[in-house]
């Protein structure tokens, strides 16, 4: 294998907690670009997930279309930079919502940099209608019994309806 070969594979970390339509743009458009495209699903203990890892794997599992046959949904609970040399990638993928995002981004792209200098990191924008949606925003207007249905799947839905108790 060449060197070259690593950057046909991104991940796409994060908590995904949940997955939402911004999540899925991405994943799609990125899933055109790439050969195949790993969706890392951190455990992150430390932000206190509303839904376990294997929730959030399943959620996001069932969101993606099954059309799209190149991406592949894990769970990881090691150092990123770890775990994208450890599947073999050469890409991390990262979303940048606004310009707020860039300030964390450029940081969390540097330290990797840093800690995997061969890995590159990509950053894409979702469409205009997504560049809104956050996981935390979602979670905050269900858990006050708001419409989230134009942000999440169905079945994120009725999983958020059942964690919320309406």
């Amino acid at each position: 294998m060449n060197d070259y070969t690593r950057y046909k594979t991104a991940v796409y970390p994060g908590t995904f907690d949940p997955v939402t339509f911004g999540h899925i743009d991405l994943l799609q458009r990125a899933a055109r670009v790439f050969d195949r495209l790993v969706v890392a699903i951190a455990e992150s203990p430390s932000k206190e997930p509303l839904f376990s890892l294997e929730e959030r794997i399943a959620l996001t599992k069932i969101s993606i279309s099954p059309e799209i046959t190149n991406i592949e949904v894990v769970g990881f609970d090691n150092l990123l930079a770890d775990f994208v040399q450890d599947i073999n990638a050469g890409v991390i993928l990262r979303g940048l919502r606004a310009v707020s995002d860039f300030e964390y981004e450029f940081q969390l792209a540097s330290m990797n940099r840093h800690l995997a200098a061969e890995v590159e990191t990509l950053f894409m924008t979702p469409a205009e209608e997504y560049s809104f949606i956050s996981s935390s925003l979602v979670k905050e207007i269900a858990r006050l019994d708001g419409d989230v249905s134009r942000f999440v799947s169905k079945n994120v839905l009725a999983a958020l309806k059942d964690k919320f108790g309406f």
